[in-house]
């Protein structure tokens, strides 16, 4: 496989749970700091989100942890198709992506597919966009693309 990406500094940890509140109170028990307050991520109007190629009203509350220089995001899937949901189907609570940044989304996402990585799911978010990239099979955890407007 070739160079994919342009920064190998990773930017976040995603951890798929059931109940994010009680995960969230968790982490912050554990490191002794302020539990944030879990947000729910746009439906498909403003999202745009795509799973497998399809459109997708697939939502989730997020809870961000910064941790120095790289943030743990906690997802708590709705009922919709997603790949959050299908990791907590499949594999339970857990690690579900790293996250990267990129100013090349585009260029990013072609070049891995023409590396045979397939994109399992695409959105926007207030602020920019992202895309999960199926790296399971070589690297063993799906690879998150974030590229945030200037």
């Amino acid at each position: 496989m070739k160079k994919a990406l342009d920064s190998n500094k990773i930017a976040q940890i995603g951890i798929i749970v059931r109940d994010i509140e009680k995960t969230s109170q968790a982490y912050a028990d554990f490191f002794g700091i302020e539990k944030p307050k879990a947000v729910w991520t746009d439906g498909y109007e403003k999202a745009e989100t795509v799973y497998k190629e399809k459109p997708s009203n697939a939502r989730a509350q997020l809870a961000f942890f910064d941790m120095g220089s790289v943030q743990l995001e906690l997802i708590q899937p709705n009922e919709e198709p997603s790949t959050w949901k299908e990791y907590l189907d499949t594999h339970g609570e857990g690690v579900q992506h790293i996250a990267f940044i990129t100013d090349k989304m585009k260029e990013r996402v072609d070049a891995m597919q023409s590396e045979g990585i397939s994109l399992i799911q695409k959105g926007e978010y207030t602020g920019g966009r992202y895309a999960y990239m199926d790296t399971t099979e070589d690297l063993k955890v799906i690879f998150e693309l974030l590229e945030n407007d200037k």
